[in-house]
């Protein structure tokens, strides 16, 4: 095992960052700039495999599923930051995006690095989390070969879960029978010989940022390119909100703000009572007969009140 660790990109050493730890600030400032485009430019090459997966997700939110994110050490934290922010930006309910990390949440603040090495705690950790075949799991894992991670994809697919592969190494060939889609970036070697928590974390993020954004616009969280099913939960929330509401509606900040308390902080609800010109329950009415698509209500010309 441990020749076949010394094999990974991820495990190689990075030419450009030789003898760094002689070379000045700004020197090693330009590295990370180098480097960090090799991951930006990775993360574009696997764009048809990125959008895979988000059909994959899309049509698990809409009929009802959710999305599981499981990883270990880096690549855990950043499915479980990824998961934490769905509620707050999209009004999603804490339940249809999950981040499972090796160790639990525990390993959010320290590093408990053994809990990856075990495939039946993967395993174990979706049928702790109830997954069932209408989800999609994705396993992440910067190296190609964390036990935990593999093991919970093989469970995924015994379940009949759909299942996604994010990794920044060519993964083995043998899980081609357990996944559906591979998405990998293949970032190089780090700056940091094995420290994955720097290009490999970046390109990590940047497909998470779009495997739930872009699902998320896809079911109608997003209009136009403003956050409308935002949750006004906080003073910045409420004034975003009210100037959402002012943006779409045409309205006046006052007039924003009191509609949106007597939509219950729906802004979605609120832009719909200005613009079509009815109470609450026909707005919230007319929503859940587009399903939540507030383009389609307002661009509907026959369901404008009195």
């Amino acid at each position: 095992m441990l020749d076949n660790l010394s094999k990974l990109i991820t495990e190689q050493r990075n030419p450009n960052s030789i003898d760094i730890d002689i070379k000045s600030t700004e020197e090693i400032l330009q590295i990370f700039h180098e480097e960090d485009r090799k991951a930006l430019a990775a993360v574009e090459a696997e764009s048809v495999s990125i959008a895979q997966g988000i059909t994959l997700i899309t049509e698990a939110f809409r009929r009802g599923g959710r999305l599981f994110y499981i990883g270990a050490g880096t690549s855990g934290r950043l499915g479980v930051l990824d998961a934490s922010e769905c509620p707050p930006t999209f009004s999603t309910s804490p339940s249809m995006v999950q981040g499972i990390i090796a160790g639990g949440d525990r390993a959010l603040r320290r590093s408990v690095e053994t809990a990856e090495d075990k495939p039946e705690v993967g395993a174990q950790a979706l049928h702790d989390h109830d997954v069932t075949n209408q989800d999609v799991v994705v396993g992440i894992a910067g190296s190609g070969r964390t036990p935990y991670v593999l093991g919970a994809l093989e469970e995924a697919h015994r379940i009949g879960a759909k299942t996604i592969f994010l990794c920044c190494t060519p993964p083995a060939d043998s899980l081609r029978a357990v996944v559906d889609v591979f998405i990998v970036p293949l970032v190089g070697p780090e700056i940091i010989t094995g420290s994955t928590r720097l290009k490999t974390g970046t390109a990590t993020k940047l497909v998470l940022n779009m495997l739930t954004t872009v699902s998320m616009i896809q079911i109608g969280k997003v209009y136009n390119n403003l956050m409308v099913d935002i949750q006004v939960s906080n003073a910045k929330l409420i004034n975003r909100g009210t100037r959402i509401i002012m943006e779409v509606a045409g309205t006046d900040y006052a007039t924003a703000q009191t509609t949106l308390e007597c939509a219950g902080g729906s802004v979605k609800t609120a832009i719909v009572m200005l613009v079509k010109r009815v109470n609450r329950m026909e707005a919230v009415t007319l929503l859940e007969k587009n399903d939540g698509f507030l383009r389609r209500v307002l661009e509907d010309t026959s369901c404008t009140g009195a």
